[in-house]
């Protein structure tokens, strides 16, 4: 069997980065009491693996709002501002994981909004990067997306302006024709494509490898948004595709028959994981 690993499989730079942070602080502040207002990133096995070393996660704020002491990690999908504002009035000790590429859409949004733009998200608005961008405008913000909703979204005046950016993680196409959708709407409209660069290669890369291949496998956690959107991209292009979360979700006998087989992975997903399910498909084929 022949056996393709995309390139871009693992971990991108925004999530090295937040779980890098994590170690850090439990490496230099042993003596502290460590949360994550959130998990840090979306993978089972790496909180697993931080909660061992003694790492807590706070999953609302009203948690949050009783913590008085030792230090909070900010997730790398973001926070409203609010949140923020919380911590210092409290004046609690935080730690910025937020991705770069994502903490620049909150200073777009900020700073656009105050401008007197209607902000518009195109996102999952169940996804905490969403959330978070949504709670840093200062005025109306509208989440879109579904064609459905774009050709719902009206303003009361056409003269009224408008500034579009995206989910880190959104799928490239999906955002290109809502945004024509939005568009036709004739709105003094800036369209900021906050797609993170590493996502676009990520999916495209998926893609062109699942229209070769007889079987794709998609490595992530399943409330990674990227993961999810690249199982539905190489779904699309190869109809034996294969969305895991570590070795033990994969039932080889499916790879009986096939001769070639794809391997991708969310940015998520630790490269100990993707290296166990590339090593256990070739040696049992």
């Amino acid at each position: 069997m022949q056996v393709e690993l995309a390139k871009s499989a693992g971990f991108c730079f925004g999530v090295q980065r937040a779980v890098d942070t994590v170690y850090k602080q439990i490496e230099e502040n042993s003596a502290e009491k460590i949360y994550t207002y959130g998990p840090i990133i979306h993978n089972e096995e790496v909180i697993k693996d931080m909660e061992k070393k003694g790492v807590e996660v706070i999953l609302s704020e009203e948690e949050l709002k009783q913590i008085k002491s030792g230090i909070v990690i900010i997730r790398s999908h973001g926070v409203p501002k609010r949140i923020c504002d919380l911590l210092d009035e409290n004046g609690v000790r935080y730690v910025d994981a937020t991705c770069p590429f994502v903490k620049k859409i909150h200073r777009i949004v900020e700073e656009k909004s105050r401008d007197g733009y209607h902000i518009v998200i195109i996102g999952n608005r169940e996804h905490p990067e969403v959330m978070g961008i949504e709670g840093w405008a200062q005025g109306p913000a509208t989440i879109i997306q579904t064609e459905e909703e774009a050709r719902a979204f009206e303003l009361v005046s056409e003269s009224e302006k408008v500034c579009v950016v995206a989910q880190t993680t959104f799928n490239y196409n999906k955002f290109k024709d809502l945004v024509e959708i939005i568009s036709e709407k004739r709105y003094d409209i800036i369209v900021l494509n906050t797609i993170c660069n590493a996502t676009k290669e990520r999916q495209e890369e998926a893609y062109d490898i699942a229209k070769r291949v007889d079987a794709m496998i998609v490595i992530g956690d399943k409330r990674s948004s990227n993961t999810q959107k690249l199982f539905e991209i190489c779904s699309n292009a190869c109809a034996d595709t294969y969305y895991i979360q570590t070795l033990g979700d994969l039932n080889m006998n499916q790879l009986r028959s096939v001769e070639t087989v794809g391997i991708t992975a969310g940015a998520s997903t630790p490269n100990k994981i993707i290296e166990e399910v590339q090593n256990n498909v070739r040696i049992n084929f």
